[in-house]
């Protein structure tokens, strides 16, 4: 149980460093394999957990972006200014 900690740490750390269209491609990539049925039972279960990963970091990297989106408004008398945007 251990040795899959230590494998899932070390997979999380290397995620972390990938932008969000490498960890989409990523993504993508893990669902082909998966969908193809193609892969081991060992195999499909580590990529699975890669996907998992990316999946969270995709989110993660998706809200952070949101959450730097501002919007204009046009306010009384004319007056413009900024706030951030919302989403729904």
């Amino acid at each position: 149980m251990t040795g899959q900690k230590a494998d899932k740490d070390k997979m999380l750390k290397e995620i972390e460093k990938l932008s969000f269209e490498d960890a989409l491609s990523d993504l993508e990539d893990i669902v082909q394999k998966l969908e193809g049925g193609t892969v081991e039972l060992e195999e499909s279960i580590k990529i699975y957990t890669r996907g998992q990963l990316l999946k969270a970091h995709c989110e993660s990297k998706l809200k952070d972006a949101q959450a730097r989106i501002e919007k204009i408004v046009v306010g009384t008398g004319d007056k413009i200014s900024a706030e951030a945007a919302t989403f729904e």
